[in-house]
């Protein structure tokens, strides 16, 4: 059975969000001690004769203690979307295992097959599967139905021969006539084999080690279903 995915998004978190924020502290009570330093000297050497308005004194502390606030916010914030990003990630682990569809490359071992989810356009009178190897060399061209249904790559050649074993993109010619309508990568099933912090968002790992971002799934579905 196949499962729509609406959206899989996630805070971004770094591995060294404790001692980033523990440097930030600490540059901030740095910066705050040079500023009161530099703001006594600055009252020290002033002219007795044009002393400085009390009010500008005021002011200064009051923009420090507004960027103070604000370097505290963001590291709350940080903080926050770290636990977040772990949570979500460990919500998406129950993927691991299942096939989810995506626009990215499937893997052939050399005898399994691939199913592709082709999307042509529907004005369009004959639609051409491309299929290209890692490198992005063209290795195969498959015409294929004006149809929308999942078509299984068997990842043989024109010979009967399969094709060397690795990562495969493919990618859909939708043409009415002589005309090029639309040119789009298929969404493709894969298997999830982990899921992994990619940035800001959870990563799923394919058998191929291709990274795809969760929230790009428009499906899921249980292989043994």
């Amino acid at each position: 059975m196949t499962t729509a995915v609406t959206s899989a998004t996630s805070p971004a978190v770094q591995s060294n969000t404790a001692p980033a924020a523990s440097q930030k502290t600490s540059g901030l009570t740095s910066d705050f001690e040079t500023f009161v330093k530099m703001l006594t000297a600055q009252a020290t050497n002033q002219d007795p004769l044009e002393p400085m308005d009390s009010t500008e004194y005021a002011a200064q502390l009051a923009q420090f203690s507004m960027v103070e606030q604000q370097t505290k916010s963001n590291t709350l914030l940080e903080g926050l979307q770290s636990q977040l990003g772990l949570a979500n990630m460990a919500a998406l682990s129950g993927w691991v295992g299942m096939e989810a569809r995506a626009v990215a490359p499937g893997y052939f071992d050399g005898s399994n097959t691939v199913t592709i989810a082709p999307n042509p356009a529907a004005a369009a009178d004959s639609v051409t599967l491309v299929v290209k190897n890692a490198s992005g060399t063209e290795v195969q061209r498959v015409t294929l139905p004006v149809s929308a249904e999942p078509y299984e790559w068997n990842g043989l050649d024109g010979d009967g021969n399969p094709v060397e074993a690795g990562e495969y993109s493919f990618v859909v010619e939708s043409r009415k006539g002589d005309e090029l309508l639309l040119e789009e990568y298929a969404e493709v099933y894969f298997k999830v084999n982990e899921t992994r912090m990619q940035g800001g968002e959870v990563g799923l790992i394919t058998k191929g080690g291709s990274v795809v971002l969760a929230s790009s799934v428009s499906a899921l579905r249980d292989p043994a279903g």
